[in-house]
């Protein structure tokens, strides 16, 4: 079996050429470009709310434990249960419970990569619970097989006629169906799961600490009616999704909606508090909170990937990123991708596996320039870097080459030493490997700058 890393270098190699992906991903990230070149036209001081938004989020990090338990506390007064998760395994089998328990045949679930983390599709079905993704994106990918490329848009990376083609062969629509068709067969389809379903499964983009809430954003009205017809609502949520208080959403809810998607605010913003109380007609009857850590403990205690955990998930760094929009959503094979992704997933599921995805960033710098949190993305990557190479996690022959090249070049003597064709034949087979086969090698003059200068001007 090949290494994660050397199938990493393999689907990047055969993606970065692939022209209709490319057409695809260029086209749907330049209408996100221009909605969100128009959205920050609305701010005054973008620059002030970013720092504002940074400062809350630390603060949230810097008093962890104390929002969490308040958070737990204010939202148990209100009658929803929470349940802590420290990993994988446990999250799953707390669902797996609460879904015998009300022996559930039917879940829908609203847009949630933290559900696509644990993998709660797949246990939903093993125990015969069918679980029905009712955001259009992730129904398109869902019922495509597919996994989200992208933490906002899970279906980026196909056209309208790839869509039309898929629903026809999957549903037996017409495959000339227009985005405005498909939206509506899906629309009729969701209804009826809607009003069957035994549980309604969400995530939460804020955990609300002083009035102990949980806030949901999205564009449909899937999660409003993910939560409001099945008798179970439970929520799957990382531990690190904490806005100190209420008021703050004033800032948070306009940040998250224009880096995501360029909108002045998300059409759907959901305060839940609770199951449905005494002459209330709508809601659940029970309401469970799932925390979970999976990994972001180990995050927090590195001095300096830990603010990587104020992120709000509005993947502003996905759409920016030069080697994400090359490579794409399903090179990196892990439930977060582009530069958030490859800057946590080495402490969320292990160096040994992923800590090559560090490795795949051109540090330009773009991903920090566009956070609304200001996160030192290219910071983590290179200290991410680091850590890779002192626990000896890079090929021995890379740390050869590297040894070498130092000795060679740290004295321009040195590298002056070898005449140039020694030096091309040398980087020949970088043509095929490493560097190639889409670039070649420039190659070396006949005389270096430093030997031209001597030359021309004697005592240099």
């Amino acid at each position: 079996m090949i290494s994660a890393a050397t199938k990493f270098k393999k689907d990047s190699a055969a993606i970065a050429f692939d022209e209709k992906h490319r057409r695809t991903i260029e086209f749907n990230i330049s209408r996100y470009d221009n909605a969100v070149a128009k959205g920050f036209t609305r701010y005054n001081n973008l620059s002030r709310a970013k720092t504002e938004a940074a400062q809350i989020k630390r603060d949230v990090l810097r008093h962890w434990d104390e929002y969490l338990l308040q958070f737990e506390k204010n939202i148990t007064a209100h009658g929803a249960r929470v349940l802590w998760a420290e990993n994988t395994a446990e999250a799953l089998e707390h669902i797996k419970k609460l879904l015998v328990e009300h022996e559930a045949k039917l879940l829908v679930k609203s847009k949630s990569m933290t559900t696509e983390e644990i993998g709660l599709n797949e246990m939903a079905g093993s125990i015969g619970c069918e679980s029905v993704e009712t955001d259009l994106g992730e129904f398109i990918v869902q019922v495509a097989g597919e996994r989200p490329y992208h933490i906002v848009t899970p279906a980026m990376h196909k056209s309208k006629e790839d869509i039309a083609r898929l629903f026809n062969e999957k549903f037996g629509t017409s495959p000339d169906s227009t985005p405005t068709e498909m939206a509506n067969y899906v629309r009729g389809v969701l209804r009826k799961k809607y009003t069957a379903a035994d549980v309604g499964v969400t995530g939460a983009n804020f955990l609300i600490a002083d009035v102990g809430a949980v806030s949901v954003t999205e564009n449909e009205g899937n999660g409003v009616m993910s939560t409001s017809f099945p008798k179970l609502h439970i929520v799957v949520a990382g531990i690190e999704k904490l806005v100190p208080k209420m008021d703050q959403l004033g800032l948070f809810y306009p940040l998250l909606a224009v880096h995501g998607t360029g909108q002045q605010i998300t059409a759907y913003n959901t305060i839940i508090s609770g199951p449905r109380k005494t002459g209330e007609c709508d809601g659940p009857e029970e309401m469970v909170v799932i925390l979970l850590d999976n990994g972001r403990t180990n995050l927090y205690a590195d001095p300096v990937a830990w603010e990587a955990l104020s992120c709000i998930r509005c993947g502003a760094c996905l759409n920016g990123c030069p080697v994400y929009k090359t490579i794409g959503g399903y090179t990196y094979d892990t439930t977060y991708s582009g530069p958030i992704g490859s800057a946590i997933t080495p402490h969320l599921r292990g160096f040994g596996q992923y800590g090559h995805l560090s490795f795949a960033c051109s540090l330009c710098g773009k991903c920090v320039e566009v956070c609304p949190v200001r996160i030192p993305l290219t910071e983590i990557m290179l200290a991410n870097r680091q850590k890779v190479v002192r626990e000896h996690l890079r090929p021995k022959s890379e740390k050869m080459i590297m040894r070498g090249f130092k000795t060679i070049a740290s004295r321009r003597i040195g590298f002056d030493f070898f005449p140039a064709w020694s030096k091309n034949m040398a980087t020949l087979p970088l043509n095929r490997t490493g560097w190639g086969p889409g670039r070649v090698m420039p190659k070396f003059a006949r005389k270096s700058f430093s030997q031209f200068a001597r030359r021309k001007k004697p005592g240099v």
